[in-house]
């Protein structure tokens, strides 16, 4: 009758078990589910060991689609990690008018560090941003034919750490206000434009967990389906000698928590061995950047509670599908 096991009916598990535990089921109810509880685990268990393909198949798919947002989020915290190395709060350059002395702009500076926003003002002479230019390569020569120096007083403003981007477009916008200010050049419109990529991935990344979790809901629900279609005259005994829905379906509900437990598994490992791959090139990118830049690993709850979701994904998934087989076959 059982085309997935070719067991006879008078020896299936779910019957034997029905007829050998119905007087005592009424005797002591407690133990009775408990132990049917156990055996509908281990039984669940030795029939996808039975059929290792299939449940390898299965389950490498499910961990396919775990991984995938994991890795996602692997990816997204990374970059935000690599703004942070590279100065998300880049310094904010103001030029004065060439008319200012040196003066002027010690007196400005002092302004800008008392602002709430500001967390260091340097100063930086026309001398010093001729020096500059005098080291890069093709402005030396021009140098020589100049005059007098034409660069004005600069004033370098850093934000504090902890301001928000609106913040720091706040502060720009009262030093341009500020008498003898010429131009105003703000390093952190990248850092914007980043936080505003970040926003739309992690939105991303939430929308595409979820749909990868239907899909993992669908792959069991779809295999559980099989299974029961499969198995569906020695089902329909069962349910005439009395078996209740919740004892026929308690195997597949199993069946369901080990399918999500072992694909949350192997999607751990996946997102491991992404996170072994990318250490290489990520410490070579760091030293680059004198060890600024390091690689975001995944935390550790979020490991452990990917298995443990998956779990519980299996078993809804398998939970609704058996429920709507089992009304059919009633």
């Amino acid at each position: 009758m059982n085309t997935q096991t070719d067991m006879p009916l008078n020896e299936s598990p779910l019957l034997s078990e029905t007829h050998g535990r119905s007087g005592r089921h009424r005797a002591r109810p407690v133990a009775s589910w408990r132990e049917h509880h156990g055996w509908s685990a281990a039984a669940s268990l030795r029939r996808l060991m039975s059929r290792p393909v299939g449940t390898l198949l299965t389950v490498a798919v499910m961990a396919i689609a775990l991984a995938l947002p994991l890795t996602f989020y692997l990816l997204l915290g990374n970059v935000q990690k690599m703004g942070e190395a590279l100065g998300q709060n880049q310094t904010i350059s103001v030029f004065l008018q060439p008319s200012q002395s040196a003066s002027s702009a010690d007196l400005m500076a002092k302004k800008l560090r008392d602002h709430a926003s500001v967390a260091a003002v340097t100063v930086k002479t026309p001398q010093q941003g001729m020096d500059e230019l005098a080291r890069m390569q093709g402005f030396s020569g021009a140098l020589h034919t100049l005059d007098a120096n034409p660069l004005p007083y600069v004033l370098e403003v850093l934000p504090k750490a902890d301001v928000t981007a609106d913040s720091v477009d706040s502060l720009v916008a009262d030093v341009r206000g500020m008498q003898g200010v010429d131009q105003v050049q703000d390093g952190g419109t990248w850092r914007q434009r980043l936080e505003a990529l970040l926003g739309v991935g992690e939105r991303a990344v939430l929308i595409l967990a979820v749909l990868l979790a239907v899909a993992v809901l669908l792959v069991v629900g779809n295999t559980v389906r099989v299974d029961i279609s499969s198995r569906s005259e020695e089902i329909g005994v069962l349910m005439l000698v009395g078996a209740s829905r919740a004892f026929v379906r308690r195997p597949y509900l199993y069946a369901g928590i080990w399918y999500g437990l072992f694909g949350g598994l192997l999607a751990v490992g996946f997102a491991v061995l992404v996170e072994w791959a990318l250490a290489e090139p990520v410490a070579r990118l760091g030293q680059v950047y004198a060890g600024k830049l390091q690689i975001n690993v995944l935390p550790v709850w979020l490991l452990a509670a990917v298995p443990v979701a998956s779990a519980v994904l299996g078993w809804l998934g398998a939970r609704l599908v058996s429920a709507w087989q089992l009304r059919k076959a009633a």
